[in-house]
């Protein structure tokens, strides 16, 4: 058994060794150490080779020695496409990390040498030095960053901006203080290679890059409903400004509310937002993309959906691997497939239309938990569009995706429960949803997420609680207890949706027993006297669904002196606070006093 392992890992690793032979030439900070690596490993190759001819008998000693350097090996070789392939301003600024790597590798294949004898350019590290202290740097040491990283062309910057887009929408934690640095980098780069090189050094290649690399969208320009780039805003009663199609849409369909806000508006009126529009013409223009245009005037549609620029040939690659790749590039196709997916309409429509839907529905039960990743936060992506909405429901997603909201790791289980929000936009969806079982695993989300994770979960727990039968689950699955300790500790920056929420499950029979058990008068009566004006009606809106009927509920209310607190509300609150007040001030003056004999 150990020489026929012998065998197959000696023939792993010929087959390794040619991998590092076919690796590009690297052009950053760490290219000396990134040279004698491989050429290191290259030298390898005779002794496997001969090995593999020789069909000698190795042993136990000699087999365990194989697959350490087979381990090895694999982790030099993702360690070079990953410093060959990112940002090379990223890449400088965490220098002594790669350099750690480096050497870690290079003892696990035991060239202690190479460890002694290389050092990085300690030139590039005095600079570097000035920009993570947060100096301005002057032009010498601008122009040595620029020589030495080798951005000194307008195609190199391009390429850097488009490394450091892909990090800055894939990378959380303790790497976001280095990408701003690198960002500010790059801009002084670029500012000087400007001055000294204005030339555009390839038209052809400028437009492609243009087509394929949409710059990332600032949120204040994109549409709190659709998600997409504005070309038609347009301001409604509470001041929110929407993409026109989509808050017609919204309004058409009955609605009397702010989709963002959840307050009532005022009136259906809606104003254009000229000065935004100027504001996305602009940022458009220095971008060099076209202004958005309506999906009226595509010349190509297809069941009702534009017509895409998107590259459909690199689609089709990526759908191939994904369909029928091994694992590690079914891994890599869904991860381009999610970064394609997040950056323009055209895009999601292009892998949409493609076949792609199912074949990240079905990774979605990988065990590989940074392709499940990938996928349910490709899927997410997707179903920003509107049609795709409906294909992923229609291909049997939701209950793989409630799955991936139990089971998967915290970021999968975050862009789950993300996913489950955009789909249940469309009421069908709330329905299946909340059958699927995803209450409960929200709620456990709501509790052990990320600040970003709890956000969501509270999100996709409010839209789906719009149904009333999903009220009744959330209650019986224990919401109350989370919210009301969201409630008493503003800490968590949750205070707003828990609510947001309480308020909606209050209007259930339910819902209004469980929160009367949580004993909720005294931080309610809090919240209205202290709170923001959006907590202030839903603490009164809360108060007014517990108490309404209950006489021993109203009687705590006037012990606890809330009718100072709704007196001041009835004057200063927001219409519909002003209302509920009113109300509940009403309901206080129908209680007896209580005699004290």
């Amino acid at each position: 058994m150990a020489d026929q392992e012998g065998g197959d890992l000696v023939s792993q690793l010929v087959d390794l060794v040619r991998k590092f032979s076919g690796l590009p030439e690297c052009r950053n900070a760490v290219r000396v150490m990134y040279g004698n690596l491989v050429r290191r490993v290259k030298l390898l190759s005779p002794l496997f080779e001969e090995l593999k001819d020789s069909g000698e008998q190795l042993d136990d000693d000699d087999v365990q020695g194989l697959r350490s350097l087979k381990t090895a090996l694999n982790l030099a070789l993702q360690l070079l496409k990953s410093v060959n392939e990112g940002s090379k301003t990223f890449q400088a600024l965490q220098i002594d990390r790669t350099c750690d790597k480096f050497r870690i590798i290079l003892v696990h294949q035991q060239f202690k040498r190479a460890v002694q004898t290389e050092s990085p350019d300690l030139q590039l590290q005095t600079d570097l030095a000035i920009v993570k202290k947060g100096k301005e740097p002057d032009l010498e040491t601008v122009k040595r960053l620029s020589e030495k990283l080798h951005l000194t062309t307008i195609n190199d910057l391009r390429s850097e901006s488009v490394a450091i887009h892909d990090l800055v929408i894939s990378t959380v934690g303790d790497h976001e203080n280095f990408l701003e640095t690198a960002s500010f980098l790059l801009k002084k780069i670029n500012d000087y290679v400007m001055q000294v090189n204005p030339a555009h050094d390839s038209p052809d290649r400028e437009k492609r890059f243009t087509r394929h690399r949409s710059p990332v969208i600032p949120d204040d320009f994109r549409c709190p409903i659709s998600l997409e780039l504005m070309k038609d805003p347009v301001i409604v009663s509470t001041g929110q400004t929407y993409e026109r199609s989509c808050i017609q849409k919204w309004l058409d369909a009955g609605h009397k509310t702010c989709p963002k806000t959840q307050q009532t508006l005022l009136h259906t009126a809606l104003t254009p937002n000229y000065v935004l529009k100027s504001l996305i013409a602009l940022w458009c223009d220095s971008n060099g993309i076209e202004l958005p245009k309506s999906q009226g005037n595509s010349k190509n549609m297809k069941a009702g959906r534009t017509g895409s620029e998107c590259d459909q040939s690199a689609i089709a690659l990526l759908l191939e691997k994904l369909a029928n790749g091994n694992s590690d590039e079914q891994r890599a196709a869904a991860g381009e497939l999610r970064l394609l997916a997040k950056r323009n309409t055209d895009n999601r429509i292009c892998i949409a239309d493609a076949g792609a839907i199912p074949l990240l529905v079905e990774l979605l039960s990988s065990g590989d938990s940074r392709t499940q990743e990938h996928a349910v936060t490709a899927l997410l992506n997707l179903s920003i569009n509107e049609a795709n909405k409906g294909i992923i429901v229609s291909v049997g997603a939701i209950p793989d995706i409630v799955d991936v909201l139990k089971n998967g790791s915290m970021e999968a289980r975050e862009n789950a429960a993300a996913t489950l929000f955009s789909l249940s936009v469309v009421d069908e969806n709330k329905v299946a949803i909340g059958a699927a079982g995803a209450i409960l695993p929200l709620i456990d989300l709501l509790q052990e997420g990320t600040p970003r994770g709890k956000k969501d979960a509270a999100t996709a727990i409010f839209n789906l609680c719009i149904y009333q039968g999903n009220k009744v689950r959330a209650v019986r699955a224990g919401i109350v207890g989370p919210l009301m300790r969201l409630v008493k500790d503003a800490s968590d920056g949750m205070m707003d949706e828990a609510l947001a929420i309480l308020a909606i499950i209050a209007s259930h029979h339910e819902g209004k027993a469980a929160i009367g058990r949580a004993e909720p008068i005294p931080i309610l009566i809090d919240v209205v006297g202290t709170g923001s004006a959006r907590n202030r009606e839903n603490g009164v809106s809360i108060l007014w669904c517990v108490c309404a009927g209950d006489m021993e509920c109203l009687q705590m209310m006037k012990e606890f002196g809330a009718e100072e607190v709704l007196k001041e509300l009835a004057e200063n609150g927001t219409d519909r606070a002003k209302r509920k007040a009113v109300s509940v001030l009403e309901l206080l003056h129908r209680v007896e006093p209580v005699v004290n004999l």
